[in-house]
């Protein structure tokens, strides 16, 4: 389970003093016991990859923000927590390899785009990045 790694993680990152690493995984950790608690159950391992993958994708808004206004010390702030929250997702998924599964997934020319991201989501969650999914599908098309 995620959320007893992230726990381990945790608690390394707290005897060796990387407040950095801390406040990420302290982030994870809390977003995970608020989706279990809201929900009453054990999460499954989809819906904590949705939520670390919420986090990531603040962070990319956080880093963009950063770009934008030249900020080099903010820059390498968020750099670095993408790198410790990319460490709980699964592989992700070369472009190559999205087009392979969407093609077999049915995906190709004639259908919109709703309909083809309602079955790229649930096949790639998790396994590849929303953005690259979208222009993918789009090449599809």
């Amino acid at each position: 389970m995620l959320k007893t790694t992230v726990f381990e993680q945790l608690k390394i990152a707290m005897k060796e003093k990387d407040t950095l690493a801390k406040g990420v995984l302290t982030l994870v950790k809390s977003a995970l016991d608020l989706a279990e608690k809201e929900k009453g159950s054990a999460l499954t391992a989809q819906e904590e990859i949705a939520i670390v993958n919420r986090e990531i994708k603040q962070t990319n808004q956080a880093l963009e923000g950063a770009q934008s206004a030249s900020r080099e010390d903010l820059i390498e702030k968020e750099q670095a927590k993408l790198e410790i929250l990319k460490r709980f997702l699964p592989k992700q998924l070369t472009e190559e390899e999205i087009v392979a599964e969407l093609t077999a997934a049915g995906i190709g020319k004639g259908m919109n785009m709703g309909d083809a991201m309602k079955i790229a989501k649930p096949l790639l969650a998790g396994k590849a990045d929303g953005a690259l999914m979208s222009k993918v599908v789009k090449s599809l098309l």
